[in-house]
């Protein structure tokens, strides 16, 4: 069996490393106790459930200024700021809160965008399959695949993307 080109592939997807998004919250937590300025604003970070992290504080910019010690630390720790979906800031009781959630998984609406631009735009010859959350990208020519992985990192999607499984 000799001239079969072998057919590569690699996987786009959207995965949050759980334990630098942990360790930064541990962070952020531990800073914030120890700020002259966050003294006696009731600020505070915490987990609440699997993927939502609650900021709190007696004041909006109070409240703001600990997404963006959170958001610091995130970025320090190589995990990109578009895996975080942060809301707006609402008024709780006496409290300001802000919710932002872990966004992981590409959407399906989202795995059809990237796949509409590789078959657009990409080279000829590269096949895309949806598979649950995550996109596969197949072809016969690694060059072809390297053009793909260009490709979708110079469109701005709003997601933190990963090429993984490479092979």
């Amino acid at each position: 069996m000799v001239g079969m080109a072998q057919e590569s592939s690699f996987d786009i997807v959207s995965k949050v490393d759980r334990q630098e998004v942990d360790n930064a919250l541990n962070q952020a937590a531990k800073e914030i106790h120890q700020r002259y300025d966050f003294k006696d604003t009731g600020a505070s970070i915490a987990w609440s459930g699997a993927d939502l992290i609650v900021m709190s504080a007696n004041a909006e910019d109070r409240v703001k200024a600990v997404l963006d010690v959170l958001q610091t630390k995130l970025v320090r720790r190589g995990v990109s700021l578009k895996a975080l979906d942060a809301g707006e800031p609402r008024q709780s009781g006496k409290e300001v809160k802000i919710d932002a959630r872990l966004k992981e998984g590409l959407s399906a609406e989202l795995a059809k965008k990237i796949a509409k631009a590789i078959r657009d735009e990409g080279p000829k010859g590269v096949r895309t399959q949806i598979q649950g959350d995550e996109l596969r990208v197949a072809s016969k020519s690694r060059d072809d695949l390297q053009a793909v992985i260009a490709l979708v990192k110079e469109k701005d999607y709003d997601a933190a993307l990963q090429f993984v499984n490479y092979r």
